[in-house]
C-alpha cells in the first residue's frame, strides 16, 4: 500500500524561500530512494508564507526508513504551523 504525504506549512514571514532552498538536500535524497515515487517542496505562488509538500512512497516502511535516515536539519525552526496529512492508497 502506497503512502501519500500532502499538505502545507506556514513559514515565518520572509523565510519561505530560505526554507525551500534548505529543503533541496531532503528532496534529492528522497528522490534517490528506490521506494520514493515523488517528493516535492514548493513555494506557493500566491501566499508568501506558504510551502506546499507532496510525497509519494511505495510503503509505510520506506517512508519510515527515509525519515529515520534523512538529512538532519533545523528547518522546522522556520515553520509557524503544519497542515500535513498522510494517506494510504
Amino acid at each position: 500500500m502506497a503512502i501519500i504525504v500532502a499538505g502545507r506549512l506556514t513559514i515565518k514571514p520572509e523565510r519561505r524561500d530560505e526554507f525551500v532552498a534548505r529543503s533541496i538536500d531532503a528532496v534529492v535524497q528522497a528522490r534517490a530512494h528506490d521506494s520514493c515515487e515523488d517528493f516535492s517542496v514548493s513555494a506557493d505562488p500566491v501566499d508568501s508564507t506558504r510551502v506546499n509538500i507532496f510525497e509519494k512512497w511505495r510503503s509505510r516502511a520506506a517512508l519510515d526508513a527515509f525519515r529515520n535516515a534523512g538529512p538532519e536539519s533545523d528547518l522546522f525552526d522556520l515553520v509557524e504551523s503544519f497542515d500535513v496529512e498522510e494517506y494510504e492508497v
